[in-house]
């Protein structure tokens, strides 16, 4: 988005925007008693879930988390970015995550080096080392299985590792193939989100629009519109959200109102005249 763009509405950046800034993220109601007992889970270790319908703000949900964990003295955290990987990939991401030189031809060597590490860590700090996973549905059976393995030590008494996995529907049905029930067991800390009402949508855009420092860049009546049209999503309602703002800066228009919105999407939608070369 250009500066004109932001100058113009007085912006200080695209409330919109997937990337946006942790500002701009809303910690909806139901994160904040999860958080807490993750915080909790740090020291004691082992498996948490975020799970959701697309467009939930699951993704959002790990973004808080990773800044609010960032934030705890002496803790160590990761975020696995290729969770598709093959066992060895796998391997050899986690040696670069947690800067160990791992071969990948040598997976004991690795799986020992990975939980000496973990181990030196919390021992020195009584923090489990944390792991985050998003997209973890596409995650290879192996893989997953592979990873509770590395994260208990002592006739599985001991979690020597903290996992967060975040994905959508298809995960829990993952989780419930007979191999990977042993994981599933161990899941502790779950939340689940669900879409969202226009209620809750309504009140993600008056925060990004405050945090942008651009309040009033909506009237209340297109506010109300957008929540409704969203069916509950809030990355359709960004989307849709943004086409406005674009709109609305072409025309130089001080406001984004319902009127742009009824123009904006019934022409999108109008049905399209025939031509000549639609005549038989």
């Amino acid at each position: 988005m250009t500066r004109k763009l932001l100058a113009l509405y007085g912006l200080k950046w695209n409330p919109f925007s997937p990337d946006l800034p942790i500002e701009g993220l809303w910690p909806t109601p139901e994160l904040e008693p999860f958080f807490d007992r993750l915080e909790q889970r740090v020291r004691a270790g082992g498996f948490a879930l975020i799970t959701g319908v697309p467009g939930s703000g699951k993704s959002v949900a790990l973004r808080l988390l990773a800044h609010r964990l960032s934030n705890l003295p002496e803790l160590l955290v990761a975020e696995l970015l290729r969770p598709q990987s093959h066992l060895s990939d796998f391997y050899r991401e986690l040696g670069h995550l947690f800067d160990i030189p791992l071969s990948p031809h040598n997976r004991w060597g690795g799986f020992k080096a990975l939980r000496e590490k973990w181990l030196a860590h919390l021992g020195s700090t009584l923090f489990r080392p944390v792991l985050l996973i998003d997209e973890a549905q596409e995650m290879n059976p192996t893989v997953l299985a592979e990873l509770r393995l590395l994260a208990s030590k002592d006739f599985d008494s001991r979690c020597i590792l903290t996992i967060i996995f975040c994905g959508d529907h298809r995960l829990p049905d993952k989780l419930r193939h007979p191999d990977l029930l042993p994981l599933a067991s161990r899941i502790r800390t779950r939340l689940n989100l669900d879409s969202k009402t226009p209620e809750e949508l309504h009140s993600y855009l008056d925060h990004v629009l405050r945090q942008a420092g651009a309040p009033g860049l909506m009237t209340q009546e297109l506010k109300i519109a957008l929540c409704e049209h969203a069916g509950g999503n809030v990355r359709s309602l960004f989307i849709t959200a943004e086409e406005l703002l674009l709109a609305a800066a072409q025309r130089e228009a001080p406001q984004l109102d319902e009127k742009l919105f009824l123009e904006i999407f019934a022409l999108a939608h109008k049905p399209r005249q025939k031509t000549l070369r639609d005549q038989p």
